[in-house]
């Protein structure tokens, strides 16, 4: 699996209609034209390697697909502003030193390690898997909890949940007395990360083409 080569694969995603600049290694993911591709040929490119991450944690492939299909529209070169990197735009410092600590490893990921397609998806898969096991732990819709965890990958758990109670227990208990859609509806119009609501719209919009 090692490889395979990831020039072709991106290939794929050029060839769908979406035209790239290989030499850049330093844009965020709203330079890049690679955003446009279609959610389901990112999908397809990245298949192999979605597929495995998300048995291994137990996390729905279609979620982890349309997330990279937003974060970096299947670019595996993509570095932000903020230096998020690669595939699901995984900052070292936070998603990325979670997971270590989770898994029991010192320190965080380096930049080659997040830049590696295969590592990138494992430590971003990763991560879904603490966000659901930990702070979104109890949410009992599974709908719901897929549109918790989109909202926790941009901006945290912490301040979804705060939306509801400073207390976890009871944010959790408020979010099981809702329907998906009135949880989705609490997003759009109460949390205060302005980005949040779109990229709930974004991801969900994504995940229903794939």
């Amino acid at each position: 699996m090692r490889s395979v080569n990831y020039v072709a694969i991106a290939g794929v995603l050029l060839l769908a209609g979406c035209a790239s600049k290989p030499h850049k290694q330093t844009v965020t993911v709203q330079q890049t034209p690679l955003t446009k591709a279609p959610p389901q040929k990112v999908a397809q490119a990245w298949s192999i390697f979605t597929e495995n991450a998300a048995h291994s944690y137990g996390i729905d492939q279609k979620l982890v697909d349309a997330i990279i299909s937003v974060e970096s529209g299947g670019n595996p070169t993509v570095v932000s502003k903020s230096n998020a990197i690669g595939l699901m735009q995984i900052k070292a410092s936070t998603a990325g030193r979670e997971v270590y600590r989770v898994q029991g490893r010192r320190g965080q990921p380096s930049s080659s390690e997040l830049r590696d397609p295969v590592k990138n998806i494992d430590i971003g898969t990763a991560y879904l898997k603490i966000l659901q096991d930990q702070s979104l732990a109890g949410i009992r819709d599974p709908e719901t909890l897929r549109y918790a965890t989109i909202v926790s990958y941009a901006n945290g758990a912490g301040a979804l949940l705060r939306t509801f109670s400073p207390d976890r227990d009871r944010a959790i208990a408020m979010i099981n007395a809702m329907t998906p859609e009135a949880f989705y509806h609490h997003v759009q119009s109460k949390h205060p990360a302005a980005q949040a609501p779109r990229y709930l719209w974004k991801v969900t919009t994504a995940y229903r083409t794939i």
